[in-house]
């Protein structure tokens, strides 16, 4: 078994690691709903959203911005809530509902702005399309990157995170769930990022229907070469008033047994590249609209068997990437 100091006793470099190991404390995310949308909802490729994703906009758990409130002060009461819920006294602002940068530079830039001033923050993680990444939205992120992370006391620099969703690189998939890019959008993105010097963070989905444990293995041997930042193995979740649910119901696939979920998840890890962060293990689906697979309902007791398995069968990230 892997012994890295780094990792802090896991058998994969987790989130938690990589914050204690760069920050000295672990960081709680405050997650965000500030009113954006799509264009895979409002029309403009799309009004039904990708098939698996709720009305929430994968933004159920997350605080909703109200539209008499300025953005400093939305951001002020949601970090407040989650510093109190979390106790703790420094977060990460993620903004998470809908399509994050998908709305006028102005907008945008005051958002970000009003979280990466808050005294709270240790920076922000914006998810968004990779299609949604317009010459004007790259310039702003270059120049907030080039204020707000380069500080030469080291106390008052703030990161910079994108979050993109890929969930996979199969192409016939991504037609199925109606992801409304193709994978040179996504490489496109990842480049421009780079150039720019923002870390990406992508969102893998495992249990895709049709898909199998080699297409989430070309995935991850996808990911290994583009220099990412972190990752997010998501399990799929069947939500209801969903699409995806339709398709569920009328018994179009079968979502995975928890030791299958296993198997295909510690596969995953052993082909990832040590260095990427791991971000997410399994994930949250709401429970009041969770359709399946039931079992997730438990994440404790999901990552605890996650844990012993890797352990028992001797693997950990990037044992495969080493041979």
């Amino acid at each position: 078994m892997n012994n890295n100091p780094l990792w802090h006793g896991k058998p994969y470099y987790s989130l938690d690691a990589y914050c204690k190991n760069t920050f000295g404390q672990k960081l709680y995310k405050a997650a965000l709903d500030a009113g954006f949308t799509c264009p895979n909802r409002d029309g403009t490729l799309d009004t039904r959203g990708c098939i698996f994703c709720s009305a929430g906009g994968s933004g159920e758990f997350a605080s909703p911005f109200s539209d008499s409130l300025s953005a400093q002060e939305n951001i002020k009461k949601a970090l407040t809530v989650a510093s109190m819920q979390k106790n703790c006294d420094r977060l990460i602002a993620y903004f998470q509902a809908y399509t994050n940068t998908y709305a006028s530079v102005e907008k945008l830039e005051s958002l970000y702005r009003a979280a990466l001033n808050h005294p709270q923050t240790a920076g922000i993680s914006i998810a968004t399309r990779p299609d949604c990444l317009p010459a004007e939205v790259l310039n702003l992120l270059s120049k907030l990157s080039r204020e707000y992370t380069i500080d030469q006391s080291g106390k008052n620099a703030k990161f910079i995170w994108i979050e993109l969703g890929l969930q996979t690189t199969n192409e016939r998939t991504a037609d199925y769930i109606r992801r409304g890019y193709s994978l040179s959008i996504f490489d496109r993105a990842v480049s421009q990022l780079s150039q720019i010097g923002i870390p990406v963070i992508v969102h893998v989905i495992l249990g895709l229907p049709g898909e199998t444990k080699s297409d989430c293995q070309n995935t991850i041997a996808y990911l290994n070469k583009k220099s990412v930042f972190g990752v997010k193995l998501q399990l799929l979740h069947v939500l209801k008033g969903t699409d995806l649910y339709t398709d569920f119901m009328a018994g179009k696939f079968q979502v995975l047994s928890q030791n299958d979920y296993l198997d295909i998840l510690i596969d995953c890890i052993g082909h990832l590249d040590p260095g990427i962060v791991i971000h997410r293990l399994t994930g949250d689906g709401p429970k009041d609209i969770l359709a399946a697979p039931d079992w997730s309902k438990h994440k404790r007791m999901v990552l605890n068997t996650i844990h012993h398995e890797m352990k028992i069968r001797n693997i950990y990230q990037g044992i495969w990437e080493e041979k």
